[in-house]
């Protein structure tokens, strides 16, 4: 029939341009924003996350720690944090407050919940934080709702049962990264004045921090080889919001490295001998820290430690070395916050 051909007519000249003009604009996507990649990226990490929480989950202790989950410190959905503290306490605990990692562009506070749970085991009021990350939101949003996070617990202190003198920062990844951000907001006016942000904290209130497998000179990342550095592009673009994002102000702000002075707090920081971060970001910032005259405990590894250590190591518990990370750490938080 006349209208069967015209249609076979259509389909044959018009369906092949028509995928190919959408083959086009996804591929002009694809290298023209940094969404897609960094959506592939989150959904990776969500998985794999999930993956290491099963892994730690065995070890949290099944009775003695109480949880209350999901409450706010501000207006936004990812502004909500867990908050756990032994059963039975009734007087404020000097705390610990965990800021998960992700790259900056995925990640929830739910991702390290059973490793702060571990540490309220031993007699610490512990939190971890949700912020907002990119794409959706772009630098420094992320940094400025964790500094409000900050100000609500030293607020409501009473309610959590937190001892607002008392006061570790923890981070793991892009949260160590923002962790060591924060740390440097307390302790560097110039560098809340190049923010333009007021530090939640004082100085004194922040008695340390502990710091895995993080970030602290976003400089080396342009040329990081392979498929970690590449992944690590695309995040910095999705989160900074500038495919040139070397260039932008943030980029240069999350550079820590560049902005620690003597007034730094007391620094646990450690990453694994399989992870590339270790040696051109860690190292660098404890060698540095150091220099300065910071009191810095470090945990690494030969090159040749076996079995190799990954990203994120610590919270691999059934590793021998996770277990003797996770001592260090609270042989460290017993010294920095009990009086």
């Amino acid at each position: 029939m006349p209208g069967e051909r015209r249609w076979i007519a259509y389909k044959r000249h018009w369906i092949p341009v028509v995928a190919l003009g959408l083959g086009l604009a996804a591929t002009a996507w694809w290298l023209l924003s940094p969404w897609p990649a960094a959506l592939l990226i989150r959904a990776i990490f969500d998985q794999n996350a999930q993956k290491t929480v099963e892994e730690m989950t065995p070890f949290v202790p099944v009775t003695g720690v109480d949880a209350r989950r999901d409450i706010a410190y501000g207006t936004g959905p990812d502004a909500t944090f867990d908050l756990f503290r032994p059963s039975g306490a009734s007087e404020p605990l000097p705390t610990v407050i965990w800021i998960h990692g992700g790259a900056w562009i995925s990640g929830t506070k739910e991702n390290v919940d059973p490793y702060v749970q571990i540490i309220a085991s031993h007699g610490y009021t512990t939190v971890s934080l949700d912020y907002p990350y990119g794409p959706e939101h772009l630098y420094p949003r992320g940094l400025e709702d964790l500094n409000d996070a900050l100000t609500h617990l030293v607020e409501n202190a009473d309610e959590y049962g937190i001892d607002p003198e008392r006061l570790v920062i923890a981070g793991d990844s892009a949260g160590a990264n923002l962790t060591s951000q924060l740390a440097v907001l307390t302790t560097n006016p110039q560098y809340a004045d190049l923010l333009g942000m007021d530090p939640a904290l004082g100085a004194e209130q922040l008695r340390g921090v502990v710091l895995n497998c993080g970030i602290y000179d976003v400089s080396g990342i342009p040329n990081a080889p392979g498929i970690g550095g590449w992944g690590f592009r695309i995040a910095l673009w999705a989160y900074l919001g500038e495919r040139d994002w070397s260039r932008t102000a943030g980029g240069q702000e999350m550079s820590t490295l560049d902005y620690v002075t003597e007034d730094f707090p007391t620094t646990w920081i450690s990453g694994g001998n399989g992870d590339p971060l270790t040696d051109t970001q860690s190292k660098p910032l404890a060698d540095k820290l150091g220099a300065l005259g910071v009191d810095v405990e470090t945990v690494f590894y030969p090159a040749d430690h076996e079995p190799e250590l990954p990203h994120e190591y610590q919270f691999h518990l059934d590793y021998a070395d996770a277990q003797s990370a996770l001592t260090s750490t609270l042989e460290y938080l017993d010294r920095v916050l009990r009086d």
